[in-house]
């Protein structure tokens, strides 16, 4: 009797008749483990890209998380990165189903292209035990922040994925495919200053955030506004030494 063969594409989402049982997997913990500034910089990555980027290109939508389960073997505990980006992925529409309220690798059909890790003490093996699972799992980009230089004296490290094994990038870092960059920022971001980890564009600009891409179209339309009060002014004063030479303007 002849077994039919199952063909498997591995750069699509594996089809849901083939999805393994994650009945047993614990998704989330409710357990508080930040603290304030990784929150507000995890924060401040995800919501720009919301905010202010369209994606690498035309028709390529993205997926920004913070602190959600990656989840890439079912018998495997998960990683949960400070952040993540995915390429050519939607969020499904129903987000409380089990399987769509972690990154199930399996879902989407592929690995995050970067994540990034904030350092927050020497317990977390963000340099040694994350790296290597994190070359394991297929992550393109590793980005280690280290504001407070635990584990080097380098605040920031980026690592790219060559043959299954990591090898450090260069600064500034760029991302080629992702089509962004990340780089150190010295400023206010709310209420705090500081030195923050930001994404930039081709051009080394800042990706803003809503308030500041709000306050930026705020300036815009000032600026406008003076244009247009200048140049009414100056016709008044045009009309003003037409009349005084006799000349009625139209």
């Amino acid at each position: 009797m002849a077994v039919e063969s199952i063909v498997i594409d591995l750069t699509k989402p594996l089809p849901p008749e083939l999805h393994p049982k994650i009945d047993h997997l614990l998704t989330e913990d409710d357990t508080p483990v930040d603290n304030i500034f990784s929150e507000k910089q995890q924060r401040l990555l995800v919501e720009s890209l919301y905010s202010s980027w369209s994606g690498p290109g035309p028709q390529r939508p993205f997926i920004a998380l913070a602190n959600v389960g990656l989840f890439f073997a079912i018998r495997q505990p998960p990683q949960v990165p400070d952040v993540s980006l995915s390429l050519d992925v939607d969020l499904p529409e129903e987000l409380w189903t089990k399987s769509h309220r972690s990154y199930f690798v399996w879902e989407y059909g592929k690995p995050p292209e970067v994540v990034v890790e904030v350092v927050s003490n020497r317990e977390g093996g963000e340099d040694t035990g994350k790296l290597q699972r994190y070359a394991s799992i297929g992550i393109r980009y590793y980005v280690i922040f280290d504001p407070d230089t635990h584990l080097s004296q380098d605040v920031l490290r980026g690592f790219q994925l060559d043959a299954m094994r990591y090898r450090p990038m260069a600064l500034p870092l760029w991302f080629p495919g992702v089509e962004l960059g990340l780089q150190l920022w010295q400023g206010r971001y709310e209420t705090h200053e500081d030195t923050w980890l930001r994404w930039v564009n081709a051009t080394g600009q800042l990706i803003p955030t809503g308030a500041e891409r709000a306050y930026q179209e705020g300036q815009r339309a000032e600026q406008e506004r003076q244009r247009a009060e200048q140049e009414r002014q100056r016709a008044e004063r045009l009309a003003a030494q037409l009349r005084r030479l006799g000349v009625e303007p139209e």
